[in-house]
């Protein structure tokens, strides 16, 4: 099993940082694959950021040039800085892994998703 422990959501006013942070734990072998989605009431998720076990990054649009994801292997914990905020980046944020675990079968690939942590745009 692999368990996902999000941290760092809030309320910031506009302008304002804010740093998310994901651990992953469990018999994890490798990374593939971290990341952060979004939804916004009434919305779709969407990719916000995500970042290969090698290093490659992929972004949104919306938050290029504001937000950067990074991540710790060794600690299997990835992290989403986010700064310039706007109204239109208040969502729930959760966190994704694409990981190879090892199972009582062997090593298996999987898919989970954090529980997701709320962050707030307001002034």
């Amino acid at each position: 099993q692999v368990q996902l422990v999000e941290s760092g959501g809030g309320l910031v006013q506009p302008g304002g940082s804010l740093r998310l942070s994901c651990v992953a734990s469990g018999n994890i072998f490798s990374i593939n694959t971290m990341g952060w989605y979004r939804q916004a009431p009434g919305k779709q998720r969407e990719l916000v950021a995500d970042i290969t076990g090698g290093g490659t990054t992929t972004y949104a649009g919306s938050v290029k040039g504001r937000f950067t994801i990074s991540s710790d292997n060794a600690k299997n914990t990835v992290y989403l800085q986010m700064n310039t905020l706007k109204f239109e980046d208040t969502a729930v944020y959760y966190c994704y892994t694409d990981l190879s675990v090892v199972g009582v079968t062997g090593r298996q690939r999987r898919y989970d998703w954090g529980q997701g942590t709320q962050v707030t745009v307001s002034s």
